[in-house]
């Protein structure tokens, strides 16, 4: 809480200097990861470790089959993809899904839904479909999640456009920092349908989910160091090494994650890692080892 307030008074009160940020300290339990030619973290690590290239291919959505039938059949492609990622990395993390808080963020929202939405308000009648306004609430992909999981820890849901990984990011690692307990973060993104897809042009569903933990847990893939630096404001955000993979992270705002995974498959690289945030900001991220 204490980092959020001195962010918010070095943002929001003219003539208040930053205070630095002490960094957060936490470790990375499990990956979640499906993307166009990325259908999870196993089988995209050589990738984005530079071993081999990243092919070609839409993102294949998986049936939710931990929904019931008529819930299965409703569900949109931000809800497919959002419990796809979250499922593999609980299940890598080993950790119980019914006790995790969650962060959910998103640049926009169900792009799909979105369309239906304002086709119908468009028309004379004017009749819009119960199912797909439940569907289109920011909130609904965490809605299905910790329903269909029986988890009643705390949710976020966040919208943030093109910073909305990192303001994710902060998010959780700041719940973790303060509750002492695992959290874990989903982000998604799912393109639009003409028209709004000229106005908002994502070509592929991404989604990316990190199960993050106290620094010191056990069996963790890396630990990492989350702060601010003044001196990178302004500064590009950190390019991914692959050029499919750059072209990817630079078309969909969930996709900013790719840096972050490539610095964990790629221990030996630099480790820092500069995300997108909100106002300007870059966060830094440091990969500051690799346990066994």
């Amino acid at each position: 809480a204490e980092q959020f307030i001195r962010f918010w008074r070095f943002e929001r009160e003219p003539g208040v200097r930053g205070v630095p940020m002490t960094p957060l300290t936490f470790t990375l339990r499990g990956v979640g990861l499906l993307g166009p030619g990325l259908a999870s973290w196993a089988e995209s690590r050589d990738i984005l470790a530079g071993r081999r290239t990243l092919g070609a291919g839409p993102t294949a959505l998986p049936v939710p089959l931990r929904l019931p039938s008529a819930e299965r059949r409703r569900a949109g492609a931000a809800i497919k993809l959002a419990l796809a990622v979250a499922d593999q990395a609980v299940a890598q993390a080993g950790v119980d899904p019914r006790a995790l808080a969650t962060v959910f963020t998103a640049s926009s929202g169900e792009g799909a839904i979105c369309h239906a939405l304002c086709d119908a308000l468009a028309r004379p009648e004017r009749l819009v479909s119960p199912t797909r306004f439940t569907n289109s609430v920011h909130n609904a992909a965490a809605g299905y999640w910790h329903i269909s999981m029986a988890n009643r820890a705390a949710s976020t849901s966040l919208c943030a456009l093109d910073g909305g990984f990192g303001a994710g990011l902060l998010e959780a690692a700041t719940q973790v920092a303060v509750s002492g307990a695992a959290v874990l973060l989903v982000a998604t993104d799912t393109p639009y349908p003409q028209p709004l897809h000229a106005c908002r042009p994502l070509p592929d569903h991404f989604g990316l989910a990190l199960v993050l933990a106290p620094s010191g847990t056990t069996g963790a893939l890396a630990t990492l160091q989350l702060s601010f630096d003044d001196t990178t404001r302004g500064l590009p955000p950190t390019p991914a090494a692959g050029a499919a993979l750059e072209r990817l992270r630079a078309s969909i705002p969930a996709a900013a994650g790719l840096t972050l995974l490539e610095a964990v498959a790629r221990p030996a690289r630099e480790s820092r890692v500069l995300l997108d945030c909100p106002n300007g900001l870059r966060l830094c991220v440091d990969v500051l080892m690799e346990l066994p």
